[in-house]
């Protein structure tokens, strides 16, 4: 699998858009990695994990061929991961696409009933259909197999944090979330990663958690060692395993060089926009 960071910043996007703060400030100022659009991440070149207002964007920034992606997968409805209006520019006239198949989308039943609001009385004419997804079943779409799993985010909604596995090789992508739940662990504790993603929105700010402490709604960089950890003394890891954090926001305040050299020592990759990592 060929997985390519196309936006790794929390809602806001890094420098926030209104924001005046330090961290912007030093970001706007320093530029390259330090920019940081919403985040997504694109599997093989056709599949979308989360598709954020800045989807455009990123086809434009990365050279993207759109028009041969296949499937979307939709972690939870907050509008940092899933922006549907855009989704009627498949249809139609506003897109000519070669050999045309539906788009397909899969997410929970919040983004579903979001997405049918969106389209009311618009027919798409299956040019994107969505389906819904239940958390601990696996899907076969394509070659990949698609798992989710509940995610702690957002009271009000089953959010989901994904397993997908395509010809033996295993990947986490586990934002947005805190610290998992235990029926979460139980089913990851099940699989051998070969990829790990990580929520770090929360950045070194979790550093005063105790040890029996957790961050919740998202995680943080020591809560983050702390699914390592965990993930590795229970077998579900090991050194052969790619650690990489994302999901990064101004509150935590460092700069793309600092937060590597925090997390490096400790054996995660720091993502950023345009990173691409094969497993």
């Amino acid at each position: 699998m060929k997985i390519k960071f196309l936006g790794t910043a929390a809602a806001e996007g890094w420098p926030a858009i209104f924001c005046a703060c330090d961290a912007c400030k030093m970001a706007r100022k320093l530029k390259g990695k330090n920019i940081r659009t919403r985040s997504s991440c694109l599997i093989d070149d056709q599949y979308l994990v989360d598709f954020p207002p800045d989807t455009y964007l990123h086809g434009i920034m990365y050279e993207l061929d759109f028009s041969r992606l296949k499937s979307v997968f939709v972690t939870h409805s907050h509008s940092d991961h899933f922006a549907p209006a855009d989704f009627e520019m498949r249809y139609g006239t506003y897109a000519f696409i070669e050999n045309r198949e539906p788009l397909m989308l899969y997410g929970n039943n919040t983004v579903e009933d979001m997405f049918n609001s969106v389209f009311e009385g618009i027919d798409l004419e299956d040019s994107v259909i969505f389906n819904r997804v239940n958390p601990f079943e696996s899907y076969k779409i394509d070659d990949f197999t698609l798992t989710p799993l509940p995610a702690d985010h957002a009271q009000g909604e089953m959010c989901f944090i994904y397993v997908i596995q395509k010809h033996g090789k295993t990947l986490l992508y586990g934002n947005d979330s805190g610290y998992f739940a235990e029926e979460t662990w139980d089913a990851l504790l099940k699989y051998k990663f070969d990829l790990v993603i990580l929520d770090c929105t929360q950045g070194p700010g979790d550093e005063q958690l105790g040890p029996n402490e957790y961050a919740h709604g998202h995680m943080g960089f020591y809560t983050n060692i702390k699914v390592k950890d965990r993930l590795i003394d229970r077998g579900a890891a090991d050194e052969n395993t790619k650690f990489v954090i994302t999901h990064f926001s101004h509150n935590g305040t460092l700069m793309h060089d600092e937060f590597e050299n925090l997390a490096n020592p400790q054996g995660f990759i720091t993502a950023y926009d345009g990173m691409e990592i094969e497993i």
